[in-house]
């Protein structure tokens, strides 16, 4: 069985979906900060004949992780859980150090005493900081610059101790780019709380009337439009790369750290004017002062993870964008 962490929240329902469609039974910790009880059934009807079960719980609650472990035959773990909004966490640092960090120390130690010895870890681009070079390659420096992206780096430091004292400890460091879009039956999809800090989710519902107005945080960047570049990737091609990544740790017997994009970046602006083009109107935006901890462009090489894992993103803009609208329309108002 695969405990996945933060399983209901957005990349996380994708991937349960994707690894129950591969034949692994989950089991889902989630304490619902970031997600709703929903998600669970979308995730069952996705995937009808598949072992999915649920516990609420945080992982920095060890007593309930621990019952989790006692409970189940755990044989590797998919780590999302975290808070993720570059803006927040610098406002709100401690909160950040002590959800991602010491939710994942309280991890490893119940890990530890129950003997599972391989996780793949959802970590993020934001661990290289600024660019030296483009496209990032994974021996790029790393010098994050947000609290969030610091604890990201961190948790793959953990990561890499703890498999230096524990020979048989293995782990993959997923560092991915920006995902978007949605499944492609639009049952499951990004529904984040009060008004959302990523490109797309904030896209779509200006486009449904929602909200009035899309804000794009910066236009002086040192980019062709001004506009930040990101590397967007779509979410199933990201649940795919976890799928592929949990093999690779049941086949191989070394651990990997490797970047998931599409390996090219794309302008705020072009992402809204193609979102524009397929829905077939304008979508009213305005230009607002930079956030906090953003970098003006960066998008990955991802030729280690074609190499080693066997995995490449498959799904372009157009799909994306698709695939996000289809979610909007049919869930207006996100879960129930």
């Amino acid at each position: 069985m695969i405990l996945v962490t933060g399983g209901l929240g957005y990349i996380g329902s994708h991937t349960c979906v994707a690894l129950a469609q591969a034949g692994y039974r989950l089991i889902i910790v989630d304490n619902l900060c970031n997600s709703k009880p929903s998600v669970l059934g979308r995730i069952r009807e996705l995937a009808p004949d598949a072992t999915i079960e649920f516990r609420h719980a945080d992982l920095r609650d060890r007593a309930a992780l621990e019952s989790v472990f006692a409970a189940h035959a755990i044989g590797a773990v998919v780590h999302f859980a975290g808070l993720k909004a570059v803006g927040e966490s610098v406002e709100k640092p401690l909160l950040y150090w002590d959800n991602n960090v010491g939710g994942t120390i309280a991890l490893l130690e119940a890990m530890q005493r129950h003997g599972v010895r391989r996780i793949v870890f959802s970590s993020s681009a934001t661990v290289y900081g600024a660019p030296e070079y483009l496209p990032y390659r994974e021996e790029h420096p790393l010098r994050p610059e947000s609290p969030y992206g610091r604890t990201k780096l961190v948790i793959e430091q953990l990561l890499a101790d703890q498999s230096g004292s524990d020979p048989d400890f293995r782990y993959t460091c997923l560092r991915y780019f920006n995902p978007i879009g949605a499944h492609p039956s639009g049952r499951i999809g990004e529904d984040p709380r009060g008004i959302p800090n990523n490109l797309f989710p904030y896209l779509t519902q200006v486009a449904s009337g929602r909200l009035a107005k899309l804000r794009v945080f910066g236009n002086d960047y040192p980019t062709p439009d001004g506009t930040g570049v990101r590397d967007y990737i779509h979410v199933m091609d990201l649940a795919a790369g976890h799928v592929t990544a949990l093999r690779y740790l049941e086949e191989r017997e070394r651990s990997i750290t490797a970047n998931l994009g599409t390996g090219s970046g794309l302008s705020v602006l072009q992402v809204v004017t193609a979102f524009a083009r397929l829905i077939g109107r304008e979508v009213p935006y305005e230009f607002v002062s930079r956030r906090a901890g953003d970098i003006a462009a960066f998008w990955a090489d991802a030729s280690l993870a074609a190499r080693e894992l066997g995995w490449r993103a498959e799904l372009g803009l157009d799909d994306m964008c698709r695939d996000a609208w289809r979610w909007q329309t049919q869930n207006p108002d996100g879960y129930a």
